[in-house]
């Protein structure tokens, strides 16, 4: 029988599938328009959502969350990486022009948060499958922070540097980052399509606020929203 791709993928892979192709051209699209890959990272996040969406109603396969793990990965580890990685050369210089040890520091700060994306992945994948057990920020949530702050205008590189940096480590985090139910998700969705279809409307208005949201969840989340 082979793979029998077509027998045991159903239509949440393939939707997840295509989140791996729009991760995968957002970081390719990163080295000649960064602003155009912040949305495309954006939009990612929401064709993941769609899939959560189609998973739910019934139509998924025991290799869906396989699938979806390594999409994460794609998507929100290592676009994420190469888009800041491109920023922060753009920056400092890339390797032909920038010292040595400075290069060797933005190539760390860059891969970090990738190295942990894949860790906090593997660890989910081993250790947790309680609903209960959601230690780590969410790398999709990291992702949605650094595209919006791009859009929104926070190019600065030191503190691209810092907020990678954090970020980064907050996925192997001991703190447990609750999964957004309806009320959360609505808005921040209409947030972030916003962000990608008009980020430069009314003074960059949906990035911004996607971005005060995303910072809120991130630093409030672990511990308030759970009273909810």
């Amino acid at each position: 029988m082979g793979f029998a791709v077509h027998r045991r993928l159903s239509v949440a892979d393939s939707v997840t599938l295509v989140n791996a192709v729009v991760g995968f051209v957002a970081g390719a699209v990163a080295f000649a328009d960064l602003g155009l890959a912040a949305r495309l990272l954006l939009l990612s996040v929401i064709v993941d959502a769609l899939d959560g969406i189609v998973a739910r109603s019934g139509d998924s396969s025991e290799v869906g969350p396989l699938l979806d793990s390594i999409t994460d990965v794609i998507s929100f580890g290592a676009t994420p990486s190469l888009f800041v990685y491109v920023l922060l050369t753009g920056a400092f210089g890339d390797i032909t022009g920038s010292p040595p040890l400075v290069y060797v520091g933005v190539a760390l700060v860059a891969s970090l948060y990738v190295v942990f994306s894949i860790v906090r992945t593997a660890f989910y994948s081993t250790y947790f499958d309680a609903p209960d057990e959601r230690p780590g920020m969410p790398n999709s949530l990291g992702a949605i922070i650094l595209a919006t702050g791009y859009l929104a205008g926070i190019t600065d590189p030191v503190i691209v540097a810092a907020g990678t940096a954090l970020l980064a480590a907050a996925q192997v985090s001991p703190f447990d980052y609750p999964k957004p139910g309806p009320k959360t998700v609505v808005p921040m969705g209409v947030l972030v399509f916003a962000s990608v279809v008009a980020p430069t409307a009314l003074d960059r208005a949906a990035p911004r606020l996607m971005l005060a949201v995303g910072l809120l969840f991130f630093a409030l989340g672990p511990r308030y929203y759970w009273l909810d």
